[in-house]
């Protein structure tokens, strides 16, 4: 079913960094800070793979993401999903069944045997394809599953994710450089904002993830 009536942008953010928070998507310590997969420590981590084993808030989530693409890229402006392997590939299966709209991945690399192929499924030249991942954090990822889909002849001005993190420079435009538009769901200071509104975690820390999100590069030379 097409969602057609939901909260407007502002308690789309305010809802689903809650539901996010419920579920334990997120971590914050300032005393153990997190290793990312950039080598880098920060206090705060997301986890959006967890949502798929939640029925209720994966549904709502998913509702907020397809209105969300059709109110700000359009009603119609797609022929295709594309998920980004592996977390945005159930994610664009379920945005994909609510829009009616065929469904394929992209994988990081090709497979290596067979067709070698990167995208699975059926995309076809002059197709509008929107790529639809888990988060992103400084875009990078997006522009090589965005040239892997407009290689096949498609074009992929967007990609549609739930957890965008905010916080670092120019991410934004590097996209929009690239012909991408970002669409998202909520931030890392949404998710302060929620976090300080139920009390989810003691000042200290909440002070902690807030020095870290006004200066990353400042807070982890410091840390």
């Amino acid at each position: 079913m097409i969602p057609s009536c939901y909260p407007d942008k502002a308690e789309i953010a305010r809802l689903s960094a809650s539901m996010l928070l419920e579920i334990g998507a997120i971590a914050f310590n300032a005393r153990e800070p997190f290793t990312h997969a950039s080598g880098k420590k920060a206090p705060t981590y997301v986890d959006c793979r967890k949502l798929i084993s939640f029925p209720r808030i994966r549904s709502t989530l998913m509702d907020f993401l397809s209105v969300t693409i059709m109110r700000e890229a359009g009603f119609e402006a797609f022929d295709n999903i594309a998920g980004g392997e592996t977390a945005g590939i159930p994610f664009a299966a379920l945005v994909a069944e609510r829009l009616a709209l065929p469904m394929t991945y992209v994988r990081k690399k090709p497979k290596g045997y067979g067709r070698n192929a990167r995208i699975e499924g059926v995309m076809t030249e002059g197709q509008r394809v929107l790529l639809v991942e888990d988060l992103t954090t400084d875009g990078g990822s997006k522009l090589s599953f965005v040239d892997a889909i407009r290689e096949t002849g498609a074009t992929c001005c967007a990609t549609a994710v739930i957890f965008y993190y905010g916080i670092f420079d120019g991410v934004e435009q590097t996209l929009a450089d690239h012909g991408v538009q970002l669409l998202h769901l909520c931030t890392w200071w949404d998710v302060l904002a929620e976090a300080k509104a139920r009390g989810a975690y003691d000042p200290e820390t909440l002070a902690a993830v807030e020095a870290y999100l006004h200066d990353p590069a400042g807070w982890q030379a410091s840390a």
